[in-house]
C-alpha cells in the first residue's frame, strides 16, 4: 500500500524541519521546491503542503522570483517567542504532570537520564535528539493538542537558535533545567513542573540575550 499524501507531507515537513533546525538549510539559504525534492526524495505536492506548514511557522518565507529562503533569526522577535513559549510550556508541563500515563511517566524519567547523559559527553547531536523526544512524549502527556501545537513552532525555533549559538551555552545547565521538568511532570508535581519550566525559560532568555549581545535584564 502506498503512503498517504497526508503521510508524506507530514515526513517532509519532518525532513525539512529537522535540516532547518540542524543548519543543513541555514538561516538566508535559498532553494527551490524541485530542488529539494530530488534532495529528500519526496514529490512536490507533499513537499509543497510541508513548505507551506513551515512558512505558517515562519521558519521559511516564499520570495518572488528567488525561490524558498529559511528565515533569518530576528533578536526582538525570538526574544518574544521565549515570551509566548514560557506560558505555553508552563501549561503543557503542570497539565502533563496531572494527566501522563504510568507510561509516560517512565518514559519521561528515562529520557531525562538519556539528556543528562548526553550534556556529560557533549553529544549535541544527542541532546537535540532527547529534547525533541521530550517533546514528543509531553505532546501526548498533556492532553491538550491546542497549547501543543502552538508550541511546537516555537519548540523549532528554539532549536535552531541553539544550533547556532551553541558555543556559547551550557548543555549541561541547559540538561539539567529539561531534566528537572521531566522528573516534576513525572512524579505528578504540578508546582514543580511549572516552576522548572519557568526556570529553563528564564535561562534560555538570559542565553539568548548573551548570545545577541543584548542586555541581560
Amino acid at each position: 500500500m502506498l503512503p498517504s499524501t497526508e503521510s508524506l507531507s507530514d515526513q517532509a515537513y519532518e525532513v525539512v524541519e529537522r535540516m532547518i533546525v540542524t543548519l543543513e538549510l541555514p538561516p538566508g539559504n535559498v532553494f527551490s521546491e524541485g530542488d529539494l525534492s530530488d534532495k529528500v526524495g519526496i514529490g512536490r505536492t507533499p513537499l509543497r503542503e510541508a513548505l507551506q506548514r513551515l512558512s505558517g511557522d515562519r521558519l521559511v518565507e516564499a520570495v518572488p522570483r528567488r525561490g524558498i529562503v529559511v528565515t533569518e533569526i530576528n533578536a526582538s522577535e525570538y526574544l518574544s517567542l521565549l515570551e509566548t513559549r514560557g506560558v505555553l510550556d508552563k501549561l503543557i508541563a503542570e497539565q502533563a504532570s496531572r494527566r501522563a500515563t504510568p507510561e509516560e511517566r517512565v518514559q519521561l524519567r528515562h529520557l531525562s537520564g538519556k539528556m543528562l547523559d548526553a550534556a556529560a559527553a557533549g553529544a549535541a547531536e544527542a541532546f537535540m535528539k532527547a529534547d525533541k523526544e521530550c517533546d514528543s512524549i509531553l505532546e501526548k502527556a498533556c492532553r491538550n493538542p491546542y497549547a501543543f501545537r502552538a508550541a511546537s513552532s516555537l519548540h523549532a525555533h528554539c532549536r535552531r537558535f541553539w544550533s547556532v549559538y551553541a558555543h556559547l551555552g551550557s548543555l549541561q545547565q541547559s540538561a539539567e533545567l529539561h531534566a528537572r521538568m521531566m522528573i516534576g511532570v513525572s512524579e505528578g508535581d504540578a508546582a514543580e513542573a511549572g516552576k522548572a519550566s519557568d526556570a529553563l525559560i528564564r535561562y534560555l532568555t538570559i542565553f539568548a540575550r548573551e548570545a545577541l549581545d543584548l542586555d541581560v535584564l
